[in-house]
This record gives C-alpha cells, structure tokens and sequence, in this order.
C-alpha cells in the first residue's frame, strides 16, 4: 500500500527552491528534488510534469504576492507615483528573490518557449493598475514595458520617474 504523505507537492516545491537557492536552477534536477523528499522519481511527476512546471509553480506563486501588493496600491493610489514606486519595488523584490533562475542560461532556454505568452501577460498585469493615470491602454502598456525592461537591467527609480513622468 503506498504511503500517504501529507503536502508532498508543497513539500516538493520547496525542496526545489532550497536546492535551486544552494546550487543553481542548472544543478537541480527532478531526481534530487525526489530524493530530498524521500519519495520516487515517479511521485514527482504525478504532482508535476517537468522541472520547468515545479520551478514555475512556485515563481508563479511568489509573483502573485508582489501582484497583490502592486493591485492594492493601484487601488487606493489617487496619482500614479506610489503605483510607479510599488511597481518598481516589487520587481525588485521578485527579481531578488529569484536572480538564481532569472540569470541561468539552462532556464532561459527551459523558459524560452512560453516567454511571450507570460511576457505579455506580465505586462498586462503591470498595465492595469496604471491605466487610470494614462489617456490610452497603449501608454500604461508602454510604462509598463519600460519599467519591467528597465528594472530587470538595474536602473534606479528616479531615473525612471524622470522620464515617466514626462509621458504621463
């Protein structure tokens, strides 16, 4: 009879993110995150399909708690500057919380296939909370593009507020 072990596709997940934070996205593979669960290799894939899917569950996740904070600024926000500023914390944060996966080679080519479709996707969610401060869909979209481009190459906020604010 087998084993019933509770939470095991969290358990999973962080396993994978222990191992990816000690050894790189390229060092990890679905055996070790098997063994480091004491489970088969075939009880990873019944919970996930590929490394690329186990990696994504949890990025996918921690995205949705820099979202949140984005949607809820965006919310309350009576002008765009503490949207633009939550924006630009929570990429960083994002950003910081998975330079690991976000730099390796081996997971830009693992990612590569899906990337335009979560790309525009991406941009549309950091587009919503702007377009109350923009005169079209095309300029949020265009603010939000730059802001995801600029702060995943190291700019500083005031330099992107400088130009920002001249195109709000």
């Amino acid at each position: 009879m087998p084993k019933i072990i509770e939470n095991l596709d969290q358990r999973l997940i962080e396993e994978a993110r222990k191992q990816i934070e000690e050894s790189g996205y390229s060092a990890v593979t679905i055996r070790s995150v098997a063994k480091g669960c004491g489970v088969g290799v075939g009880t990873v894939y019944n919970y996930f399909p590929s490394k690329d899917d186990l990696v994504a569950s949890f990025m996918a996740a921690d995205w949705r708690l820099c979202l949140d904070t984005i949607t809820g600024t965006g919310e309350k926000a009576a002008d765009a500057l503490p949207v633009l500023r939550c924006i630009y914390d929570q990429l960083c944060i994002f950003t910081k919380q998975h330079h690991s996966i976000i730099r390796d080679q081996g997971a830009a080519a693992g990612f590569a296939g899906s990337f335009g479709k979560y790309h525009g996707m991406l941009r549309g969610q950091l587009a919503g909370p702007l377009r109350k401060f923009c005169d079209s869909d095309f300029t949020a979209d265009f603010i939000a593009e730059s802001m995801l481009v600029w702060t995943m190459n190291g700019k500083e906020f005031e330099q992107l507020y400088i130009i920002i604010k001249k195109i709000l």
